[in-house]
């Protein structure tokens, strides 16, 4: 019997890539397994498979094309019947794309937008292009999410001319805020949905989002993911003096300086250990620069909450997510301290037991903290297309 037909969804990052197996069954999809590839340095790169419905997990030091190769063993290539890919930069697209030459060139030629990420996610959709050419590839850019936002959301106070080069505020993390609506719709009804809602999504990478009638109006980070927030290594917003003064007295290169907003800034920059939340949160007690990263993460988050609720006119909802959303209840409690006059108000109890609904029964804004699932957008547009394919087939 042969195997049931599989899409694979693929989250590449700079330094790892998360990936997911959908079976399609019928008319709709099941996850079976999920997995994350990191670089470990030396050619080597370590793999972690969980096989969902058996509870199984593997975990291997592979070289070389790693994924690939352990992809085409243990899963085969002759199951899958198509690759979905999360590009973080699309410039003006809107809608998940199938890949052609022409635009994967294009990919290639606004690379300079995004350098961290563009490169290493053409090198994967290349990669598959070469094992397999006439699989069936798909791309969902994170920026779609916010291409309806009001044209003074997107302006960047710079010369006009600059606008004409796609130099604007785009935002990102769309695919994770496309799955926290879903789920909110899903959860609360598309009442709550299509109210006035932040959704949060805090990580490494960290960002927020406002959203009306169920669209992105607002949100945190802007022409590229290292704007907005204070992150686990990327500076968030910076004064452009601040910029000018470190290039000039530091003689650094462009490249130099990118490389330290994006890699040694943020959470890392300011406590000077770490960039993991949870490494911090144990550390603050005693190191008192990690105490003061904690609280600089906190106070921009509480900040931008503050902003959104200006964009909005108030707030009816609040979503956490991502990895310190998720599972950081005193990161959580901070961000939302003294915000009552915004209707915000947290229960000590359900916060600390990570419960989905957070705030207390008598709180006008309602907060939440939702899992985020990206693979479950990738997956769901790719079959959209496969399927779209097959009618066009049939006809």
């Amino acid at each position: 019997m042969p195997p049931p037909p599989t899409i694979l969804t693929i989250n590449a990052g700079s330094s790892s890539i998360r990936f997911a197996c959908y079976e399609i069954q019928s008319d709709s999809l099941n996850c079976w397994g999920q997995g994350k590839l990191d670089r470990v340095g030396s050619g080597q790169e370590t793999l972690q498979f969980e096989v969902l419905r058996s509870g199984a997990v593997q975990n291997l030091t592979l070289d070389g094309e790693s994924l690939l190769d352990w992809i085409e063993k243990e899963i085969g290539f002759d199951a899958i019947v198509a690759v979905g890919h999360r590009v973080v930069h699309g410039m003006h697209h809107t809608q998940p794309e199938r890949v052609t030459p022409e635009l994967l060139e294009e990919l290639r030629q606004i690379s300079p937008f995004d350098p961290e990420h563009l490169p290493r996610e053409i090198e994967w959709i290349e990669a598959f292009a070469r094992r397999m050419p006439q699989l069936l590839q798909i791309v969902c850019f994170d920026t779609a999410f916010h291409r309806g936002m009001p044209r003074v959301a997107r302006l960047l106070p710079i010369p006009q001319r600059f606008e004409a080069q796609g130099v604007e505020r785009y935002g990102f993390h769309g695919l994770s805020y496309q799955s926290l609506l879903e789920s909110l719709t899903n959860i609360a009804g598309r009442q709550a949905a299509r109210g006035r809602v932040v959704l949060a999504h805090l990580g490494n990478g960290a960002s927020m989002a406002a959203l009306r009638e169920g669209r992105s109006v607002d949100t945190s980070m802007g022409f590229t993911p290292a704007g907005g927030l204070v992150m686990g290594t990327r500076a968030g917003d910076l004064d452009p003096g601040v910029a000018a003064y470190i290039l000039r007295t530091e003689r650094m290169s462009a490249e130099d300086f990118n490389r330290m907003v994006h890699h040694e800034s943020g959470l890392l920059g300011v406590s000077g250990s770490s960039s993991d939340m949870r490494d911090l949160l144990e550390r603050q007690a005693q190191d008192e620069r990690a105490a003061e990263a904690v609280e600089l993460f906190c106070y921009q988050a509480r900040k931008w909450l503050g902003a959104f609720a200006t964009v909005l006119g108030g707030i009816d909802t609040v979503v956490f997510a991502g990895g310190i959303g998720e599972n950081a209840p005193e990161i959580r409690k901070r961000i939302c301290a003294g915000l009552e006059f915004l209707g915000i108000s947290i229960d000590s109890a359900r916060n600390q037991s990570n419960s989905c609904v957070i705030s207390k029964e008598d709180s006008p804004a309602c907060v939440r903290v939702i899992r985020t699932n990206e693979e479950s957008v990738l997956a769901r547009a790719a079959f959209a297309i496969v399927e779209k394919s097959k009618e066009k087939t049939n006809e």
